[in-house]
């Protein structure tokens, strides 16, 4: 029997959009707990890490890093926390808050093996740095930050780096990509499948292609999803909605397909933003998503 710890990160200092601080209630609300004891798995709910609140306006940008230092120290305990929970046989499914909480989960979950995979479940690369970056939204850097890319003080969280090779990295459902990103991309061979691919290939063959992928060259395997992934209407409660996206049917078949893959041995799901959704639709995707990641089947 699988033990499972949930673990909230109320963030939303990773970017400039209010509420999606309250994304790991909307996800409890929505009945996550629930949900997932119905799989036989041994659950333990440990609550929410504690972010220290913005000061001011969050209009101040350090090396063109938008809320650099409370940033850093909520990733550092969210790193801190993750790191335990696999200390202790369990597998840490983190509610998010925003992406940047991405940096303190790779960086508390790669210490633990040699070759750490990744899916990147998400409309956006999330590679941009301090340089490139148009906004100073540290929500669009945690996968260069993880790659050893960026701001000393962010790709050091934990106290090493890099936390993941980009050879070991899969983009799912991309379809808003800057300039720096796509350059990064080709220079370091980060295999992507856009919208593009997945219209094309349908999205059981992108699973399949990302499963062998990663199977071979990975020793476990981090699943990072972004509720943007998914098409607006399907969630629509995230800060930056992009249309066209991965549709509620393909996003249930892309997680059943890893349930029975049995790689994956961590996930978060990040900017469920309440105050942007209808009645909690989002938080109830995510929630039913997961359910289909742990093993919930119709028959």
């Amino acid at each position: 029997m699988k033990k499972l710890s949930i673990l909230g990160v109320p963030m939303d200092l990773g970017q400039n959009r209010r509420g999606v601080d309250m994304g790991p209630s909307a996800i409890r609300y929505a009945g996550v707990l629930e949900r997932l004891e119905k799989l036989e798995l041994v659950i333990e709910d440990l609550g929410n890490v504690e972010i220290a609140q913005q000061k001011g306006e969050q209009k101040e940008l350090v090396d063109n890093l938008r809320n650099l230092n409370e940033v850093m120290e909520g990733n550092e305990k969210l790193a801190q926390r993750v790191d335990d929970i696999i200390e202790e046989g369990s597998f840490p499914l983190i509610l998010g808050g925003d992406h940047s909480i991405a940096i303190g989960t790779l960086a508390g979950v790669s210490k633990h093996y040699k070759n750490l995979g990744v899916i990147w479940y998400d409309a956006h690369g999330d590679l941009n740095n301090n340089e490139t970056s148009p906004s100073g939204n540290i929500h669009g850097m945690p996968l260069a930050v993880s790659l050893g890319i960026g701001h000393e003080r962010l790709v050091n969280i934990h106290g090493y780096q890099p936390k993941v090779k980009p050879e070991n990295i899969v983009i799912i459902g991309a379809r808003s990509l800057d300039g720096g990103e796509r350059e990064l991309i080709k220079e370091k061979g980060i295999k992507v499948f856009t919208m593009h691919e997945v219209d094309r290939l349908g999205m059981s063959a992108v699973m399949q292609e990302t499963i062998e992928y990663l199977k071979g060259r990975t020793d476990g395997l981090h699943l990072s999803l972004d509720l943007d992934g998914l098409d607006p209407d399907t969630a629509p409660g995230v800060g930056t909605p992009v249309m066209g996206g991965l549709s509620y049917r393909e996003s249930h078949l892309a997680m059943e397909m890893l349930h029975e893959s049995g790689l994956v041995t961590s996930a978060e799901f990040v900017e469920v933003n309440p105050i942007l959704d209808e009645k909690n639709k989002t938080a109830s995707v995510a929630v039913g998503l997961m359910g289909s990641l742990f093993g919930e089947k119709l028959l």
